[in-house]
């Protein structure tokens, strides 16, 4: 898809609330961390139905992407569901493959792109970003609804595009090969081993750190993309090379893919597991 079509505005979102071929879904959620000991921390992952509930753009539906879109067999948290499992969720939300899904979060941001990443390695480039996000059409005045949106189902076909996903044993067949970036999205002091989740800090052998953080306009929405492209280079992530990504559950890695989309990037793949699976491995090398 080109980049320019990645995002979708608050005023081009507006001017289509009534067209039957747009699917919007809120997928709006937290990752929720406490303190364990000093330098070390636990998260836990949860939607936000409670919010769908109180107000939505009018039409939309929602995915709780704690449990709607995962695999609930694979004892890694937050593994992308099945491919028939994800087909038949998105039936159920009135999503066919010629449906333009606008996927909404708070600000635009790591669950919206999540949606996005499991929806394009399923085959369905149609779906974009709302800029801004739910915070925004809310502070501009738009219209909201509180009811629950009614859809009728169709008919999802998966599509998987196996090289946008890495599994652990990808990854490690990736460090040190000279034509691939192994990126850590996660932020610095995760990646230097001052902060951890799980039994293990430090990163994947080689990898380089490409904070979520650093690809967040402070006003909201996504940054210009000159701007981007600026800061994609400063972290030496090559546009020749493969890219995998990875955070701690494979969500914040899809919002510095999405990214490197909207410059063009198309050899990109998430891992999936992430250091949720790669940190609890210790047969598998850190640094």
């Amino acid at each position: 898809m080109p980049s320019s079509q990645l995002i979708i505005t608050t005023d081009e979102l507006a001017e289509r609330l009534n067209d039957s071929n747009i699917r919007i879904v809120d997928i709006r959620g937290y990752v929720m961390t406490s303190r364990i000991e000093p330098g070390v921390e636990a998260a836990r992952y949860r939607g936000a139905p409670e919010e769908y509930a109180a107000g939505h753009v009018p039409g939309a539906v929602f995915v709780d992407w704690t449990k709607d879109i995962v695999d609930p067999d694979d004892p890694v948290p937050a593994q992308i569901a099945p491919a028939e499992l994800f087909a038949e969720k998105m039936g159920k939300l009135g999503i066919d493959d010629e449906t333009t899904v606008v996927a909404v979060d708070h600000v635009g941001g790591q669950f919206a792109t999540r949606l996005w990443w499991a929806l394009t390695y399923y085959g369905h480039d149609r779906v974009r970003v709302l800029e801004g996000g739910w915070n925004r059409w809310v502070d501009e005045d738009r219209p909201t609804a509180t009811e629950p949106t009614d859809v009728s189902p169709r008919v999802f076909t998966p599509r998987p595009r196996p090289e946008l996903r890495s599994v652990w044993s990808d990854v490690l067949g990736c460090v040190g090969r000279e034509d691939t970036t192994i990126v850590d999205a996660r932020d610095p002091g995760q990646y230097a081993g001052t902060r951890r989740r799980g039994p293990r800090g430090g990163h994947v052998p080689g990898a380089i750190n490409a904070p979520r953080e650093l690809f967040f306009d402070p006003e909201g929405g996504f940054l210009p993309i000159d701007e981007v492209a600026k800061r994609v280079d400063e972290c030496g992530v090559d546009r020749s090379k493969r890219v995998v990504a990875y955070c701690n559950g494979g969500v914040a890695a899809t919002f510095v893919l999405f990214n490197l989309s909207r410059l063009g990037f198309t050899n990109i793949s998430n891992y999936d597991g992430s250091w949720n699976e790669w940190g609890a491995r210790l047969d598998l090398p850190v640094e």
